[in-house]
């Protein structure tokens, strides 16, 4: 399998997902195997590596992004009172594409 499930899965259609918000360059959706009872990831819908790799003429995705990451985030507060917003470098970045995740509650296997 690929090092990149949301080009090569999400965004190729191959697995279905329960969108929450989207828009001509981003999506949100719940996460396929959730750690967190809510568990939201949002996704440029171009493939960028990481936060790291975006470059100065991806400003204008970057703040396209983190206005569905904010709209997101503010749902799951209104309804669950908190959320977290988190994404993740290096080897803590299983899926090479960058993608932010919104969750709340407890973990669900700790």
């Amino acid at each position: 399998m690929s090092d990149d499930f949301y080009c090569e899965e999400v965004l190729s259609r191959k697995t279905e997902v329960k969108i929450v918000s989207e828009t001509p360059n981003v999506l949100a959706y719940y996460h396929t195997r959730p750690f967190w009872p809510v568990h939201i990831v949002v996704i440029p819908r171009r493939h960028i590596s990481s936060l790291l790799t975006l470059e100065k003429t991806d400003d204008s995705l970057l703040l396209e992004l983190i206005a569905v990451v904010r709209e997101v985030a503010a749902n799951v507060v209104s309804e669950t009172g908190a959320c977290r917003v988190l994404t993740n470098l290096g080897k803590y970045q299983d899926s090479k594409h960058l993608h932010w995740h919104v969750c709340s509650g407890d973990p669900l296997n700790s």
